[in-house]
């Protein structure tokens, strides 16, 4: 099919585009437009926006017509050569929102064939590698673009391929901190002509230790770069990098999205040396939810198990195994083909139950999950929202269940408070004593806490949680000359 040839869905209607499109240079000198905080619900079609012929047609075959909010809102501005910074939560279409106008610019010319013209900074070799499958879909028809995923975690062979791309001149590199860092190191990268620098979940990689990374990548770039910055918070640390990084930045933020309604919440209150035993009790005697069809305890076969520490991520995988649970394990600890093996077998069926960290929560697109645990509870109301968002997708049912500890009542009470109603509590398990009374909760509970300050307790756990996550102990000091390196990403 041409490019400038549409056909409708009805495949009666045959629509001709003919658009021409300002070179890069013009674009980036045109008036700007006013800042813009929220969107509204209008539906946008893709057709509507200024995105070319090339990458309309990958969205055609892709099945995609309308954008969602948060598309709307940056795909003509990022276009026009707007600074952007998105608030917005996983799921709401944000990685379109920034590949779709950049692969539309670079295809329509005007930019450095033989370098690097736009960098994609991620967290996680996870979400490195989504991103260029989302690429090589978007940009199936376009010649001369080419990309290249770069993260830590593999062999000799996979870092001979990257660089081999890096010198050809990848036209967009998607890669993790550390392993960036080290190309440049090694002379393997020049950022001087660079034209698009985007950071993908700047929240996350803030919290995992790679603000200094962060920064030494920005001063490595010359002349004039247009940047982009997607969050899903917009704590004061992201503000402040927004003010380093971005020129007069058009602001698309777009509200955290509550839960599904086909997800059933509910919750065990439950003192911490309880947990393992209502996990294996409901491994061991199923789980009813209160919206059972049939009345009988549901089949425990495409479950995740959540927790924000990898050790206990390993206590709890090993339990399982003990009770002959068909499970697997995913942290940081796995080599980088440990953890892609061990996703395939989890979405092929091959294993029924993952026990995993955060690595999961964000961006990971599995379309049967049945059951979400939270083992603990998040920190943050948003992370509540990724985990449990990973069931109840494509137009499916799922459960959620969180076991909340006694010093995480009050934490619990935020997830509540921000959801707008009580989350259902199960009663415990036979055989296991009762556990903390919730509504009695006095000492963790919010209105214990005014001016949003928070307990000690909490802000040594929250400091214990992020080191630990990253194989970090938790007396390590950072170096007076530069940051702290993780081992892996």
């Amino acid at each position: 099919m041409p490019a400038t040839e549409r056909h409708q869905t009805d495949a009666t209607r045959v629509c001709f585009r003919l658009r021409v499109k300002n070179p890069p240079e013009k674009r980036r000198n045109e008036p700007t437009i006013k800042e813009k905080k929220t969107l509204d619900d209008k539906k946008i079609y893709f057709e509507e926006t200024q995105l070319n012929d090339n990458v309309l047609d990958a969205l055609y075959d892709m099945h995609f017509d309308a954008c969602t909010p948060i598309q709307a809102g940056c795909i003509d501005p990022i276009i026009e050569g707007r600074d952007i910074m998105g608030v917005a939560q996983t799921g709401t279409g944000k990685t379109a929102a920034y590949l779709l106008p950049v692969l539309s610019c670079l295809d329509d010319g005007g930019y450095p064939e033989d370098s690097v013209n736009c960098l994609i900074m991620a967290p996680t070799r996870e979400l490195a590698q989504q991103i260029d499958q989302a690429m090589q879909g978007f940009g199936y028809y376009m010649d001369g673009i080419s990309s290249v995923a770069v993260y830590g975690g593999n062999d000799g062979g996979r870092y001979n391929q990257e660089l081999e791309a890096l010198k050809k001149g990848a036209s967009v590199v998607i890669a993790t901190p550390g392993r960036l860092i080290s190309h440049m190191q090694m002379g393997n990268l020049d950022l001087s002509r660079l034209s698009f620098f985007i950071l993908d979940e700047a929240d996350r990689m803030l919290d995992m230790g790679f603000s200094d990374d962060i920064m030494t990548i920005a001063k490595a770039i010359g002349g004039h770069c247009q940047t982009i910055m997607f969050s899903a918070t917009m704590p004061e640390k992201i503000e402040e990098l927004a003010r380093t990084l971005l020129h007069n930045p058009l602001t698309v933020k777009i509200a955290v999205s509550k839960p599904a309604e086909k997800i059933q919440q509910s919750a065990f209150v439950c003192y911490s040396a309880q947990k393992m035993e209502i996990l294996k009790s409901i491994f061991k005697n199923g789980f009813k939810p209160e919206r059972s069809t049939d009345g009988e305890p549901m089949k425990l076969e495409r479950v995740i198990i959540f927790s924000g520490k990898k050790q206990r991520v390993k206590e709890i995988f090993r339990s399982l195994r003990q009770m002959k649970v068909n499970c697997g394990e995913m942290h940081s600890d796995l080599t980088q083909a440990e953890r892609d093996q061990m996703m395939y077998r989890f979405k092929a069926g091959e294993i029924d139950v993952l026990v995993a960290t955060d690595i999961v929560a964000r961006g990971i697109d599995i379309d049967d999950i049945l059951m979400v645990i939270n083992y603990d509870v998040p920190h943050d109301v948003e992370d509540y929202v990724h985990r449990i968002g990973r069931t109840a997708r494509a137009e499916r049912d799922g459960v959620a269940i969180t076991l909340v500890a006694q010093e995480d009542i009050y934490l619990f009470k935020r997830i509540e408070k921000f959801l707008g109603r009580e989350i259902l509590k199960n009663p415990m398990p036979d055989g296991i004593a009762p556990g903390p009374d919730y509504k009695a909760d006095t000492k963790h509970s919010t209105t214990a806490h005014r001016g949003n300050k928070k307990p000690k307790h909490h802000d040594r756990s929250k400091k214990r949680v992020r080191t630990e996550q990253e194989g970090l102990p938790h007396n390590r000091k950072r170096k007076a000359n530069g940051p702290v390196r993780t081992k892996k990403q």
